[in-house]
C-alpha cells in the first residue's frame, strides 16, 4: 500500500518515512505543504499522514482541496496543538483520524491500519503465524500453541515488530524507535525489561524458545530448527 507523509519537520518526517517503510509500506515524503497537496492530488495515495502546523499551505487548506474534488483518501492529521477546537475542526474538515505530538510510533501504526481496513475493507496481514505463534493484527491478540497470551499495547507491538522482522538481528536503537516514542533514549535498560517481560510469556512455557539474544548486537526472532 502507498502512503503519502507531509511533515515539514525533516527529523519526524525521515523517521515516520522510514518506520512505515519498515512496516511494508511504500511512503513519498513531502517537506512542505505545496508540494504535499499536488502529490496528493496527482498521484493515487491509500491514506494521507498530514501535518497541520506547515510554512505554506496548511494541513486545513490541503484537506479542504482534497474533499472538494472528491478525494476521500484517508487523511490522518498530526498537529502539535492538542485542542477540541482543533480536533472537531479537522473531523469536521473530513479528517479521519487525528494524532497529537509528540506520539510513539506503534501508535501511529495502529490507526494507519486501522484508517486502511476501514478505507479499503482490506488490510494486507491480518494474521501472522510463526510455528504455533498466532497473532492477530485486527484484535491485537497473540495465542501459542493454542493457549491465549495476554499482551500490554507495547508488548504487542514489540512481538509484532519481531514477528515481520524475523530472522533479522534488530538492535536496541531499531526497537526503541518502532515501539517507543522518537526521542526515546536507548542507552537505558527499559528495552532488555521489556524483552525479559515478553519472553516471560511467549517462551519461558516452551521448549522452543522465539526470541533469541545476538551478544552486543540486539535481539533475533526466530524459530531454531535444532531446539527441542
Amino acid at each position: 500500500m502507498k502512503l503519502l507523509v507531509v511533515e515539514d519537520e525533516a527529523k519526524t518526517g525521515e523517521y515516520l518515512r522510514q518506520g512505515l517503510t519498515e512496516a511494508g509500506f511504500v511512503v513519498d515524503l513531502a517537506d512542505n505543504g505545496l508540494d504535499g497537496q499536488y502529490r496528493a492530488l496527482s498521484e493515487a495515495y491509500d491514506l494521507v499522514v498530514l501535518d497541520v502546523m506547515l510554512p505554506d499551505v496548511d494541513g486545513w487548506r490541503i484537506l479542504q482541496t482534497l474533499r472538494a474534488v472528491e478525494n476521500n483518501v484517508p487523511v490522518l492529521f498530526l498537529t502539535a496543538r492538542d485542542s477540541v477546537a482543533d480536533r472537531v475542526k479537522g473531523l469536521e474538515l473530513g479528517a479521519d483520524d487525528y494524532l497529537v505530538k509528540p506520539f510513539a510510533f506503534s501508535e501511529l501504526l495502529a490507526r494507519v491500519r486501522t484508517l486502511l481496513r476501514r478505507g479499503s475493507g482490506q488490510i494486507a496481514t491480518d494474521r501472522i503465524q510463526v510455528g504455533d505463534l498466532v497473532l492477530d493484527l485486527v484484535r491485537r491478540r497473540a495465542t501459542r500453541a493454542g493457549r491465549r497470551i495476554n499482551l500490554t499495547s507495547k508488548e504487542f507491538a514489540l512481538l509484532e515488530l519481531f514477528v515481520r522482522r524475523r530472522g533479522e538481528v534488530l538492535p536496541r536503537s531499531l526497537i526503541a524507535s518502532q515501539v517507543w516514542d522518537m526521542n526515546f533514549d536507548s542507552d537505558t535498560n527499559v528495552i532488555d525489561v521489556a524483552i525479559r517481560r515478553l519472553r516471560a510469556k511467549i517462551d519461558d512455557a516452551f521448549d522452543t524458545k522465539l526470541i533469541q539474544t545476538v551478544r552486543g548486537m540486539g535481539y533475533v526472532f526466530e524459530e531454531p530448527e535444532d531446539q527441542g
